[in-house]
């Protein structure tokens, strides 16, 4: 019995130690089941243009260059004041003057060989008539000794005459068809004499005019208005036919060429579903439908209006693109720097070509597809869906989607985690 009541003691405090326990402790908390929800931006879907927006970077660069090469020999004389690097010269402006002292004489001298010329045919005229007149008279001598000759021998035949008078009025009458012939050969020489003088004087013609024309290329006048880059001769230095004299650029115009990928060029004209290659007979003759901004690198802020004006003949051999080239006509309007800075050649700029509507097409912001094709969309009861799209092209951080999202359909702009289709989506606002 002692040991039973010794056993039975500790299991019996045991027993009331656990009662005691479980009434004095607090009932376990009770949980509410709640619907777990996601916070997210959305934007309506919608319909709007589609313009292609394409940015290429290039360096500027003239639209024309102009370099002075001297096309005869010869000292220069004179410099314009403002013949220096940096300076703007107007058109029309003389820059440099050669020494024309040689090409001066040259011109006199042609012009005398031509006025003793012109002396040589009027005499050659004064000649012809002379000979015309002694001509007609040394026929009227003949025609009298002819008919002289023939009475004679009338005469001899009825012995009236002696056979010498008739001789004798022969030999005359050869003397005289003898000055005649002689100035008919003379009048026949003319002709081949004129000829002779009017080739010398068509030689001696061109001599003067190339003269002249050396003595005006003493002259190097500014063709354009210009900017000038260097020069490369100096006041009394001699200077040869062929030697640079001066390098500038024109300041009506500047050109920066870009190159645009092939796709992004056909999309630039209107072109964004043709599948077959571009080829330059497709290009079209204006590009007036298409805009064009220029934008300095280095500070966005100053921009130049330009014009889509053609594309190089052949594409990049290697990162096969097309060559655009933009053209800003006046790039120096509005200069006042370092507030304004002018399009100088060098410049590394970024254009900006808007084209023509191509379609009307739901756009939306490129970071709202999700792994390349993905779109989440909150459905009309607030729950999330995904959906697969047709993204057409994207540009400046929008997609155009083909297909997948119609109109007035909420999409999510925020990259959800993790995105349970049909989890409940709360709108935040919304995003733009």
């Amino acid at each position: 019995m002692r040991r039973g009541i010794g056993l039975l003691l500790p299991v019996a405090l045991g027993v009331g130690v656990a009662a005691w326990l479980i009434s004095t402790a607090e009932p376990p908390a009770r949980l509410d089941e709640h619907e777990r929800s996601v916070v997210a931006r959305t934007i309506t879907a919608k319909v709007t243009p589609v313009r292609a927006v394409v940015r290429g970077y290039g360096n500027v660069r003239a639209a024309r260059s102009w370099e002075a090469i001297s096309e005869i020999s010869g000292t220069i004389i004179w410099r314009n004041p403002e013949l220096d690097t940096g300076n703007v010269l107007r058109a029309g402006s003389e820059a440099l003057k050669i020494d024309p002292t040689a090409y001066e004489l040259a011109v006199a001298e042609a012009e005398a060989d031509l006025a003793a010329l012109e002396a040589d045919i009027a005499q050659l005229d004064t000649d012809e008539a002379n000979t015309g007149r002694l001509l007609a008279l040394e026929q009227s001598r003949l025609d009298l000794t002819e008919t002289e000759l023939t009475r004679i021998r009338n005469l001899v035949e009825r012995d009236v005459a002696s056979q010498s008078a008739v001789d004798g009025q022969e030999r005359a009458t050869l003397q005289v068809r003898r000055g005649v012939a002689e100035l008919q050969n003379a009048l026949g020489l003319i002709p081949s004499r004129r000829n002779r003088l009017d080739a010398q004087m068509a030689r001696t013609a061109a001599v003067l005019n190339r003269a002249r024309r050396d003595l005006a290329k003493t002259h190097i006048v500014v063709p354009f208005d210009l900017r000038v880059g260097s020069v490369h001769v100096e006041r009394h230095q001699y200077v040869v036919a062929g030697q640079p004299l001066v390098t500038a650029d024109d300041i009506r115009q500047a050109e920066i060429t870009a190159q645009i990928p092939v796709m992004a060029f056909r999309r630039l004209l209107g072109d964004a579903n043709r599948n077959t290659p571009l080829k330059p007979e497709a290009l079209p003759m204006s590009f007036a439908e298409i805009s064009a901004e220029v934008r300095l690198v280095s500070d966005p802020t100053q921009t130049w209006p330009g014009r889509l004006v053609r594309v190089e003949s052949a594409l990049d051999p290697q990162a096969r693109s097309v060559p655009a080239v933009v053209t800003v006509d006046d790039p120096y309007a509005n200069a006042n720097p370092p507030l304004r800075l002018p399009l100088v050649p060098n410049m590394y700029v970024e254009l900006v070509l808007r084209g023509p509507v191509i379609s009307e097409s739901v756009t939306i912001p490129e970071s709202a597809v999700h792994e390349g094709d993905l779109v989440y969309l909150r459905d009309s009861k607030g729950r999330l869906e995904l959906r697969q799209v047709s993204v057409a092209w994207r540009q400046n951080g929008q997609a155009i989607i083909a297909s997948g999202v119609e109109p007035g359909e909420e999409v999510i702009l925020d990259d959800l985690m993790p995105a349970i289709p049909g989890i409940n989506v709360i709108q935040t606002g919304l995003g733009e």
